[in-house]
């Protein structure tokens, strides 16, 4: 779509309002501040404060040639932080048009059994920094009566459960399910225009899953192909926003989710995609 058809089917995008970003410095979000600036919304982007964060904001101003970018430290596990975007957000540009709750890291605290601290960093971070900002702006976002977004970033991880990572997919899964109670409170609550989204990436290089590497593999897609499915998503009225990459499509994703909720259904062993016995039955019904 061209951006005069995204700005008509997405209001949001039209309302005046500026667009808010966590975790703005890198990756998908630093990808969404260039496209909603160069779509000529304002934006405010948050992250970790440093280097990093004001050299994405130069870079961002920069290349979009907008002088409504601005950057503000934030560190989203902390409420009180995400109250102070919030503010920031109002008195420099007024309305908030759009919200991405988009901060997230990837450590891996390990076992189940691992120390709890390393579990409490990261559900801090991605569970609970989507739910401190939604608390710190959605009451703003209702009470002006403007078309207005939510959009947090999920995982497929925390639909599918791939074995490795359980604190990561224990994040996300609370994200979806946090994101599915948040669009449907939004939907009941009388002249509310905000909508909420959940956005649920495939292979994506970024900073958290580049590792060691430098260059893009063939399988991943680029941050910017995701925020340009994403609005072409959300312009079609989807609340989740399942990307696809360069190696799984959307068919492949929509049968391993089937698999993961049928272990309930059919009474398999939990996580059977990854269980021994189920290892032929999973092979013959994806190539079924």
């Amino acid at each position: 779509m061209t951006d005069n058809e995204l700005r008509a089917q997405i209001p949001a995008l039209a309302s005046g309002g500026c667009a808010v970003i966590t975790g703005a410095a890198n990756g998908i979000g630093l990808a969404a501040a260039k496209r909603f600036a160069l779509m000529g919304v304002p934006v405010l982007m948050a992250d970790l404060g440093g280097h990093k964060l004001d050299h994405a904001c130069a870079e961002v101003a920069g290349e979009t040639n907008s002088d409504r970018v601005l950057a503000t430290p934030c560190d989203v596990s902390v409420a009180a932080d995400l109250d102070r975007l919030a503010a920031t957000a109002r008195d420099a540009f007024g309305a908030i048009g759009i919200l991405m709750n988009n901060a997230a890291i990837g450590d891996n605290p390990g076992s189940t059994f691992a120390k709890p601290e390393a579990w409490r960093k990261l559900i801090d971070i991605n569970l609970f920094g989507v739910i401190n900002g939604v608390q710190a702006f959605a009451p703003m976002m209702i009470e002006q009566e403007s078309p207005s977004l939510i959009i947090n970033t999920g995982s497929k991880q925390g639909i599918t459960m791939p074995p490795g990572n359980a604190a990561y997919n224990v994040s996300k899964a609370g994200v979806k399910v946090f994101t599915e109670a948040l669009a449907h409170e939004l939907r009941n609550t009388p002249q509310c225009k905000v909508a909420a989204h959940l956005l649920i990436p495939g292979f994506t290089f970024t900073g958290m899953t580049s590792g060691d590497r430098t260059e893009k593999p063939a399988a991943a897609w680029t941050p910017e192909q995701v925020v340009d499915f994403m609005l072409e998503s959300i312009a079609r009225g989807d609340f989740y926003i399942l990307c696809p990459d360069n190696d799984v499509t959307r068919a492949m994703d929509e049968k391993r989710m089937a698999w993961a909720i049928g272990d309930i259904i059919e009474n398999r062993p939990a996580l059977s995609r990854w269980h021994p016995d189920y290892a032929d039955a999973f092979a013959h019904y994806m190539r079924g």
